[in-house]
């Protein structure tokens, strides 16, 4: 049957959608299940706070007064531990009724509020990405995830090093695996890039992992070797330090080496005498 939610086909439910709508309807009711520690009871509880987009002060393209977005404190402490953590302590913006989010734009905090009342946001590339930050810093978990899957989504080979850059700088694993993956298919491409230069010069750290992971890709997908035994059927050992294989465990393995000019052959075998 079609899922009424997504264009995937699923078997018999009776709520008529796929395990993974299903799945990811729940974890939306559980994200707005209400259950807020703040006193519900107190008549301050429920009052207006206002939240106000404060951007950086070098910033003179916008010189229009900031738009205030209202918003109830018992909600954003449901949704947000730093919320939380801010109004039970008494913290000035908690006393004041106004809390200033800095480094933000305002249809961003106006999207990220929203959010935290209904769990669905209208995404493009911009926006998923400034909302992650933000769901970062107050530690949504639901909304960080939510941007992750969107971003990693929208994946190409074009944007897999910024989006890993990204990922790795706000500790977005689900994207980092899905970027990184995409990087290493593509490494004999990728790394003629301007991008990939840049990278290399500003992080090295994060250039070093992705040769890492290729390497070990490579590791794992290449086919065994097939080495022609002796006589004794001895296994075969080689380290990336040695330029001589050793046959064996034993002591009558026969080593061969560019420097050796007397190999011994083997424990049957006598030296030849000329």
């Amino acid at each position: 049957m079609r899922c009424l939610s997504c264009p995937k086909d699923y078997a018999t439910r009776d709520s008529g959608i796929c395990k993974e709508c299903y799945e990811d309807l729940k974890s939306k009711v559980a994200f707005l299940e209400f259950s807020s520690s703040l006193d519900s009871s107190s008549p301050t509880c429920f009052s207006d706070v206002v939240l106000v987009a404060s951007h950086h002060a070098s910033d003179q393209t916008d010189l229009a007064p900031p738009v205030p977005i209202h918003a109830h404190k018992a909600v954003l402490a449901n949704r947000s531990p730093v919320f939380r953590a801010m109004f039970e302590n008494q913290m000035e913006e908690g006393l004041s009724g106004t809390v200033k989010i800095s480094d933000v734009s305002h249809d961003a905090l106006r999207a990220f509020v929203n959010y935290l009342y209904t769990a669905e946001a209208c995404l493009d590339d911009q926006m998923a990405r400034d909302l992650l930050v933000m769901a970062e810093k107050y530690q949504v978990k639901h909304l960080k995830a939510y941007c992750e899957k969107f971003i990693a989504s929208k994946l190409n080979r074009g944007s897999s090093l910024s989006s890993y850059a990204f990922a790795h700088q706000h500790n977005a694993k689900h994207l980092l695996d899905a970027a990184l993956s995409l990087i290493v298919e593509n490494m004999d491409k990728l790394t003629k890039l301007e991008e990939y230069r840049e990278l290399k010069e500003k992080d090295p750290q994060l250039v070093l992992e992705i040769y890492e992971a290729h390497h070990a890709k490579q590791v794992k997908t290449a086919a065994p070797t097939k080495i022609s035994s002796t006589p004794t059927q001895h296994s075969t050992s080689f380290s990336p330090f040695s330029s001589s294989p050793s046959f064996g465990p034993s002591s009558s393995s026969s080593s061969f080496g560019p420097f050796s000019s007397s190999p011994s052959l083997g424990p049957f075998s006598s030296r030849p005498s000329f």
